[in-house]
């Protein structure tokens, strides 16, 4: 079960909830699910009680409790617990995660592309300020793989420049012919646009501190591990949830208890299958947002967390080919798939080989 998945799901739990007069509330039209914060538990978290408490006038736990009866049953929810005010927490089932690497197998480098904007049409001004313009062409390309009609405004034709979306940057020079084209681009679109664009020179030293960098390297480990199980006589295999099961039982035995985390705390950082599940909710926000940033921010989580994990991918030693090696391959292969995707979108390249 993806992100969007839940959100429709918890989505329906509402409207059964208002159809059957149990809550008297107007249903919103989506329902935001996020991972959890300090102190709370499971996979995914959502607020969407609180925010009907006080139109229903009821208290935000029994709100909470009204809907957790009614996704008690839902497929793909392994459990779901109330915390704080009134925040409901769901489990997902280990097995779902099988899915997603299905699914990322399925659509490649296409993956997390939707129709969720289809009949959207925007249009961006055509910007001579440099960064402006690099946002907006990105922008539009998000909103395209989210089937929204997209472009940036000629002037000619129908399109008015006085209609045209103004995306406000703070100005920064574009040099492709200093840095190359991937480090340029990184440099501006990475930050938030209202942030100052990167310096440019430390994007050209391959070294961890250097993010892009690790996005790039990671997705090359991910190809270099296809490669090397091809000579050891496995391939990737996507019909167990060995892989799943191993990294979401290590992340989160190795998290501290909820009720010992203090309020001010960062969440601990998310199993790579959450992340690579998350990865269709990040295109669509910054599709929404026209905000790449929050693609890039992403694509340095997977990274982060696939090379944290590639050491488990191939047998050591002696050891021979298990099932579990190869589900667990299946999952770097799909992270190395997530970051191929990601980059494309930015207009950054991903070698194989670094």
């Amino acid at each position: 079960m993806t992100p969007a998945d839940l959100s429709l799901t918890v989505l329906h739990a509402v409207r059964r909830a208002v159809d059957e007069g149990v809550l008297r509330v107007e249903v919103p039209s989506r329902v935001k699910v996020e991972r959890p914060r300090p102190g709370g538990v499971g996979d995914y978290a959502s607020s969407v009680a609180l925010g009907l408490a006080r139109p229903a006038g009821r208290d935000a736990r029994d709100v909470a409790a009204i809907l957790k009866d009614r996704l008690r049953e839902a497929p793909g929810i392994r459990a779901v617990d109330i915390t704080g005010p009134g925040f409901l927490n769901f489990t997902l089932d280990a097995g779902d995660g099988t899915g997603v690497l299905r699914e990322i197998a399925r659509t490649g480098l296409a993956y997390g592309h939707t129709t969720a904007l289809a009949g959207t049409r925007v249009r961006f001004h055509a910007s001579t300020e440099p960064r402006a313009a690099l946002l907006a062409e990105t922008a539009a390309a998000l909103l395209r793989a989210q089937g929204a009609d997209a472009g940036i405004d000629t002037g000619l034709g129908d399109d008015q420049d006085g209609d045209a979306e103004r995306l406000p940057a703070l100005p920064a020079p574009y040099e492709p012919h200093l840095l190359g084209v991937d480090a340029a681009r990184w440099a501006l679109l990475r930050p938030a646009a209202h942030d100052r664009a990167l310096p440019g020179a430390p994007l050209l030293v391959q070294h961890e501190r250097n993010a892009l960098f690790r996005v790039r390297y990671a997705h090359s480990r991910a190809r270099a591990l296809v490669r090397n199980a091809a000579q050891l006589g496995f391939a990737p295999s996507y019909e167990t949830a060995d892989a799943y099961a191993h990294t979401h039982a290590r992340a989160h035995a190795s998290a501290p208890a909820p009720t010992a985390a203090p309020a001010h705390a960062p969440a601990p950082p998310a199993p790579l299958p959450t992340l690579l599940g998350d990865h269709p909710a990040v295109l669509l926000l910054a599709a929404r947002h026209r905000a790449p940033d929050r693609v890039a921010r992403h694509l340095e989580a997977v990274a982060d967390a696939l090379l944290a994990y590639q050491h488990t991918v191939l047998p050591l030693g002696d050891e021979k080919p298990s099932a579990a090696h190869r589900s667990r391959l299946a999952l770097a292969e799909a992270a190395g798939t997530v970051l191929a995707g990601g980059l494309s979108l930015l207009g950054i390249s991903a070698p194989d080989q670094i």
